[in-house]
């Protein structure tokens, strides 16, 4: 059955004194393969001197570029999202004979588009060594995969980290812990390492309580910004992984923006005059 809900984001910054803004960039819209049917988006954006854009990026996000033609003393971001989340499963899809198990190889053109999802960015010891440990025989895709995603799980202890930027994966595993966009890209380059293209998702993930029965089920509603991976299978196209919960990407999953690169997916880039700052941001969900 599906939930009608209106997803709010607000984010403010308020600065101490009138600065000027470089152009920002805004990847807060979910993306076309979104299994999230949206009915309503908007996004307002403050102070009101601003001229308003909207472009795609090379890998197909929405992006919404805001010019701004005078000082300001805040900068406030209100995004609202009006849609049915409604269960699935994330099972259903279809493989390419050739690729029910592991390991294979994409066909040559395929390999060929998938380039930039199977750039190898991160190598070290510690990755290697992960690596080495990894159980390779021949088996189901599927299996393998879940396979992966609950190693990783496992190996990054989930913390909150209010720094910019993405460890790299020597980082994640020396430490054992990590932001969701941590293992999220530790989780990529795995599966790079392992010959299969993947790519860093940022969105959303909506969890309504009750929504699931499993032991750890939310008490209450939540929206909240969130970073997960998807792989590529042929026949079943991108496959979401989520290394936070070692599950794979379901209903409450909205992406925002998937590219080769986390740099690439940020939800909101560009940068002020130097000046003391506040920064506050808000999610809600509300069923309607």
């Amino acid at each position: 059955m599906a939930n009608r809900i209106l997803i709010r984001h607000q984010t403010h910054y308020q600065y101490e004194r009138p600065v000027y803004l470089t152009t920002h960039y805004f990847r807060l819209k979910p993306v076309a393969h979104c299994r999230m049917p949206v009915a309503i988006y908007s996004l307002a954006v403050r102070p009101a001197n601003h001229r308003l854009h909207w472009q795609q990026d090379p890998f197909g996000n929405f992006l919404a570029r805001v010019d701004f033609t005078g000082p300001t003393t805040e900068l406030a971001v209100d995004v609202k999202i009006v849609g049915d989340l409604a269960p699935v499963n994330p099972f259903d899809f279809f493989l390419e004979e050739y690729a029910g198990s592991f390991p294979f190889a994409y066909e040559a053109s395929l390999k060929k588009d998938l380039g930039p999802y199977l750039e190898i960015v991160d190598k070290g010891p510690l990755l290697e060594q992960w690596l080495q440990e990894t159980d390779r025989p021949v088996q189901g895709i599927i299996d393998f995969l879940l396979l992966i995603n609950t190693r990783v799980h496992r190996a990054v202890s989930y913390t909150v980290r209010l720094e910019e930027g993405v460890q790299n994966c020597e980082e994640t595993l020396e430490k054992g812990s990590g932001s969701c966009r941590d293992s999220a890209w530790l989780l990529v380059q795995v599966l790079r390492h392992l010959g299969l293209a993947a790519r860093f998702v940022s969105g959303y993930l909506v969890q309504l309580a009750g929504a699931g029965e499993e032991p750890g089920s939310v008490q209450s509603d939540s929206a909240a910004l969130h970073a997960w991976a998807e792989v590529f299978l042929p026949g079943g196209g991108w496959i979401g992984l989520d290394p936070t919960s070692g599950l794979l990407a379901g209903e409450g999953h909205l992406p925002l923006a998937c590219t080769p690169t986390p740099e690439g997916a940020a939800p909101i880039t560009g940068t002020s005059e130097q000046c003391r700052t506040s920064f506050t941001f808000e999610h809600t969900v509300l069923r309607l």
